[in-house]
């Protein structure tokens, strides 16, 4: 059986990845097995965890929590992990010369730490200065949730937030900085509520201090309606 087949290989190979420093490290036949089938073997290991802690799954309450939570994970909270559902960065020529920085700031991350999968709550600011093209408003926070949609590191999704906007827009001059708080730190561990962590990519023109700062006054504005 197919299914049965993939388990083995898992455990034959253990920790074993592909990865780089940017790249999330998936093993190269993670996208062998079907939504499907992956979610059907989700839900056998949720259902494993729940009965080792001693939960009733016959309990009307929760005789459903292991399908959910496997949909969950595999065609919500981890989809971007999926290559099909990247986002189609298209962009246009700048007609109108726009010249100056455009920024897009506040956008809404829901992410999940790769360490504890506990969730990273909080925003990203995306900026870039055109060279000939630019890129629909939405595209850039589609990109950003695409990135966020798996175990994560922070640093590593700041990395490919800006790096996928210079290939899409075909310049260095992209900078992105991330404001979010951590579960693992906030909810267990330390326990620290107020705490959060900032992350900074700059590319291009946005390592001279003069366009950082402008950068970076930009998402201090208060643009609240």
């Amino acid at each position: 059986m197919k299914i049965d087949h993939m388990e083995n290989k898992i455990d034959e190979m253990g920790d074993a990845h592909v990865s780089t420093s940017a790249n999330n490290p998936l093993r190269e036949d993670a996208f062998d097995l079907s939504n499907e089938e992956k979610i059907a073997l989700i839900n056998k290991d949720v259902k494993n965890i729940l009965q080792t802690l001693g939960m009733d799954l016959t309990d009307d309450s929760l005789k459903g929590t292991p399908q959910r939570v496997a949909k969950m994970f595999v065609n919500e909270i981890f989809g971007g992990l999926d290559p099909k559902r990247k986002p189609k960065a298209s962009t246009f020529e700048n007609k109108y010369k726009y010249g100056e920085m455009l920024v897009e700031k506040n956008i809404t991350i829901y992410s999940t730490c790769e360490h504890h999968l506990l969730p990273i709550v909080g925003r990203a600011h995306v900026a870039y200065i055109s060279s000939g093209s630019v890129i629909g408003l939405s595209k850039m926070n589609r990109i950003v949730d695409y990135f966020a949609k798996r175990p994560q590191v922070q640093e590593r999704m700041t990395m490919q937030i800006v790096q996928e906007l210079q290939k899409a827009l075909g310049t260095k001059d992209v900078a992105c900085v991330i404001d979010a708080k951590h579960l693992c730190v906030n909810s267990r561990g330390i326990r620290d509520i107020e705490s959060s962590t900032v992350t900074s990519e700059f590319g291009g023109a946005f390592k001279e201090t003069s366009v950082r700062r402008e950068f970076l006054d930009y998402i201090k504005l208060d643009t609240s309606f």
